[in-house]
C-alpha cells in the first residue's frame, strides 16, 4: 500500500462499515478540510450477493462519492479476523505511517465477532504504534483519541457519549451506503421499509434527539475534551 499523511483514519471490519457507522461524519471532517482515510481490514467477502470483485468495485465508487483523501485494505481474512501479534504488527506500521491525529474503531460491544477482534485490534495497534525499537516501519506514533461508532448487530439501544449533527451531509452519507448494491439492495426487496430507508429513520432520530435534521451517534472510553462551550448544538 501506499501512503497518505492523515488526520484521521477510520478502521472498518469490513467495506461499508465505515459508511454505515460514520459516513456523515467523514463528510463533515473532510468539509472542515481535515484529511481523512479509511483503512478496511479484510474484503468483506464471501456474502450472499457479492463477490471480491463487485466488492472492490461498489468501495471504489464510495470511496469517490465521499471524497476520501486515502483508503486502504489491510488483507485480513473475512468471518475469522482476529487480534493476533502479526495483524497487531500491521496495523500499527499503517498508524505510523498515516500518522493520525484520531483513530475511529467500531463500538465494543457487538454480536458479530469481526467487529469485536477490529476494535481490540486498533486498541492494540494503538499502544504498538508508539513503540522505539521495532522492526515496523515508520517513526514512533501515538494517536491522541480513539472514538467509536455505532454500526452494530446486537438490537440495543445505542448510548453515545455524543450526536453529531450530519444534517449536510445527509445525501453524501446515503449515496456512499447505495453504492454496495450487492449488500443493501439485492436480496431485500421483501423489506419494508428498505434497508437505507430504515438508516434514514435512524439518522433522523439521533438528529432529533440534539434538535437537527439528522444525527449520528459516537463515543469513547476516555474523556471527551471541550476548550469551550462555542462547538455544542
Amino acid at each position: 500500500m501506499e501512503f497518505e499523511p492523515l488526520d484521521v483514519l477510520v478502521i472498518a471490519p469490513h467495506p461499508d462499515d465505515a459508511e454505515l457507522g460514520m459516513g456523515g461524519g467523514i463528510g463533515a471532517m473532510l468539509a472542515s478540510g481535515q484529511r481523512v482515510g479509511v483503512l478496511d481490514l479484510t474484503d468483506g467477502e464471501p456474502t450472499p450477493f457479492g463477490s471480491i470483485e463487485r466488492r472492490a468495485a461498489e468501495t471504489k465508487a464510495a470511496t469517490e462519492v465521499l471524497g476520501l483523501t486515502w483508503r486502504g485494505n489491510l488483507g485480513l481474512d473475512n468471518r475469522s479476523l482476529q487480534a493476533t501479534l502479526e495483524a497487531r504488527a500491521t496495523l500499527a506500521g499503517v498508524i505510523r505511517q498515516t500518522r493520525p491525529r484520531w483513530l475511529f474503531a467500531p463500538y465494543w460491544q457487538d454480536a458479530h465477532p469481526d467487529h469485536l477482534a477490529a476494535t481490540e485490534l486498533v486498541e492494540a495497534a494503538r499502544f504498538w504504534a508508539k513503540l522505539s525499537k521495532t522492526e515496523m516501519p515508520g517513526e514512533p506514533h501515538h494517536p491522541q483519541r480513539v472514538f467509536h461508532y455505532y454500526c452494530v448487530h446486537l438490537k440495543q439501544h445505542a448510548q453515545p457519549a455524543f450526536v453529531l449533527d450530519i444534517s449536510d451531509h445527509w445525501v453524501t452519507k446515503r449515496q456512499a451506503i447505495a453504492c454496495y448494491q450487492s449488500q443493501f439492495v439485492e436480496g431485500r426487496e421483501s423489506l419494508q421499509p428498505g434497508f437505507i430507508e430504515r438508516l434514514e429513520y435512524e439518522a433522523r432520530y439521533w438528529g432529533q434527539s440534539i434538535g437537527v435534521e439528522f444525527g449520528e451517534p459516537y463515543t469513547c472510553r476516555e474523556p471527551i475534551g471541550l476548550r469551550d462551550w462555542s462547538s455544542l448544538v
